[in-house]
Order: structure tokens, then sequence, then C-alpha cells
């Protein structure tokens, strides 16, 4: 698709967004069009962040897509922590890291798959992510855990530690795997030759990609309780699904588009390493910021929300710890995501 074909599908969604929050009274057209435009603005930060990412290379590059990729759904979250609405937002951080690793890594492993008999990329790299990913399953678990024994306060106040350590945990990893290490977690692949903008351009547009996520995102959230009763959707589902698909439009399409031009390491990257950062920075985050609203939310988990959560890591694990993939494991992963997307729609 061409630029100015892009950009113009992006100024539509952006102005029936706009007039269906601000001149009508109908929460399903607003909550449609605004899903909507949020798809077509990730996607527009995903094709900023991608320039960007050209000109910082490397895992860098990748650690960029992860962080601006997830630009949608953090900002979502912070307005449901905002309106209290803390049952949702933990199932949108479910969906956010089922997603990428099921949805996001199966499509992009699937259609790389497709054209590449097999793809490898660092089974290092693959190695650390399990472990970081069981450091995450291993912070959630403890607090379910310990919930029944523990008082509302003890609750939140092992929430915080939890917290701190995890965005501890998160920053040290991106100084190992960045600084001390990178030379062995880094992978050699082809790289694209050009951008689609310049520099400066790519930032500029990177900012104004992510405030039109961020007002969007605010409209979205107005309307999502309205559409779940309406629809008869539990906000579990919504959340770990519906929203988590629409926030997670950036990563789709900068991942698959890689892996399709023989990059699955960096495909990976943005799949596992957006899945980590929300397990291990964007969680914790919102949790210290709903204090700041003088409401605090814990990080306890529901049962089907750590199976789900266990479950991806399981067979995301399973699938990549090799350092190679095939189109067949492509299947595997979206199999998984299907039968929890069906459980989930049940509860």
């Amino acid at each position: 698709m061409k630029l100015r074909t892009f950009f113009i599908l992006v100024g539509a969604s952006l102005a029936l967004a706009a007039y269906a929050h601000y001149l009508t009274h109908n929460e399903m057209l607003q909550f449609i069009s605004a899903a909507v435009a949020v798809v077509f603005l990730a996607a527009w930060l995903g094709k900023a962040t991608e320039s960007v990412a050209y000109y910082a290379g490397g895992r860098v590059g990748g650690f960029l897509n992860a962080t601006f990729g997830n630009a949608a759904e953090l900002i979502i979250a912070f307005f449901l922590v905002k309106e209290g609405l803390f049952d949702m937002v933990k199932a949108s951080i479910t969906g956010s890291i089922i997603g990428n690793m099921l949805l996001v890594l199966g499509l992009s492993v699937l259609a790389g798959g497709l054209k590449y008999k097999e793809q490898t990329f660092n089974n290092r790299l693959a190695g650390h992510n399990s472990s970081l990913m069981m450091l995450a399953i291993i912070a959630l678990f403890i607090p379910a855990a310990f919930m029944g024994g523990l008082s509302t306060d003890k609750i939140n106040t092992l929430s915080i530690v939890i917290s701190v350590i995890l965005i501890v945990c998160y920053f040290l990893w991106l100084i190992f795997s960045m600084i001390t290490h990178k030379e062995f977690l880094s992978d050699i692949e082809p790289e694209d030759g050009h951008a689609d903008w310049s520099k400066g351009v790519s930032i500029a547009m990177l900012l104004v990609a992510t405030f039109f996520v961020a007002l969007v995102s605010e409209w979205l959230v107005h309307s999502i309780e309205f559409v779940s009763h309406s629809l008869g959707w539990s906000e579990l589902f919504v959340g770990a699904f519906v929203v988590a698909i629409v926030g997670n439009a950036a990563e789709h399409s900068a991942a698959i588009l890689m892996a399709m031009k023989g990059r699955i390491g960096a495909a990976v990257e943005i799949a596992i390493g957006s899945s980590l950062q929300i397990a291990l920075f964007v969680a914790p985050v919102l949790v210290l910021l709903s204090l700041l609203f003088g409401n605090p939310m814990n990080i306890v988990f529901t049962t089907f929300e750590l199976v789900a959560i266990g479950v991806g890591t399981f067979i995301a694990i399973s699938i990549s710890r090799d350092g190679a993939t095939n189109w067949y494991e492509g299947v595997l992963l979206l199999a998984v995501y299907i039968i929890l997307g069906t459980a989930f729609f049940f509860v």
C-alpha cells in the first residue's frame, strides 16, 4: 500500500472516530470506530517504529518495535486503571502476553515458514527469554497463592514489592542484553534496504502517532463497558482478546513482515520481547500508577488468567528453545490461542 493511500485511511478512520465520539450518542458506533482507528494508528506507529529501528539497528531496533508496539496497550490500560476497571486491566495484560506469544509469534512463524523451509535465530536469546517468562509466571503466581492468608493491605504491599522487583529485573535485562552481553545475543540477519522517512521525520512520526493512539484509546475505553454488557461478553474476554488484539496491531504487521523477509530473529524479538515487556514492566508500572489515583490495584490474577499465561509460556518455550522455526510450529501456536480464546468466551 502506498503511503499516501495509507494516510488517507488513517485520517478517515480518525475522523470517523472523532465524529462518533463527539457528535453521536451511539456507544456501539463509538467503540467500533475507535477500535478501527486504533488499528490504523497502531499500523502508523508500527511504520514509524520500523523506520526509527532501521537507523538504530540490531537489538535496539527490536526493542523499539516492542516498546512502541506496546504503546497502545499501555495507554489503553492506563485509562482503564484511571476508571478503576481493574479486572479488565488484568485481562488485557493477560491478553497482551498470550497474544504476543501465541498470535503474533504464531502468525510470524507461519508466514515466514511458508516462504522459508526453516528459519533460525539465536538460541541463547531464546534460553534467556524462557527464563524471564518463568520469572514472570512465578511473580504472578505467588500473590494468587498467598491471597487467602493475607489481608488486603498486605496483598497490596506484596504487589508493590513484586512490581518494583520486576521493574528492576527488566532494566537489568536491558543492560545485560544490550550492553554487557549484546554480542552473545545478536542475530546476523539481512537488513531492510531503506526506511520510509529520514531519521528526524521518523522520530516526529513516532511522537505524533503515539499522541493520536493515546487520544483515541481514551475514547475506546469510555465505550468498552457498554459494549461488553450489551453483547453479553465478560470483561475477561473483552480485555484478554478484543482489547489485546486491537492493541497488538502494530506488532502483528511488523513481526510478520520481518519473518517474511527472513528476519525471524527480529520477529521473535518483537513478539517475545513484547510479552516480556508487558509482564515485567507494563503490569508492574500499572500497579504503581494506580497508587496515584488513590485506589491501588493489586497484582493478583485469576486462575483462568494464570492458566492462560502458563500454557502460552509453556508452548512458546517448547517451540522457540532450539532457535529454529517452521510453519507447522506457527500452526501449533495459533491452535493454542484459538483454544484459549474459545474457553475465555464461555467464561
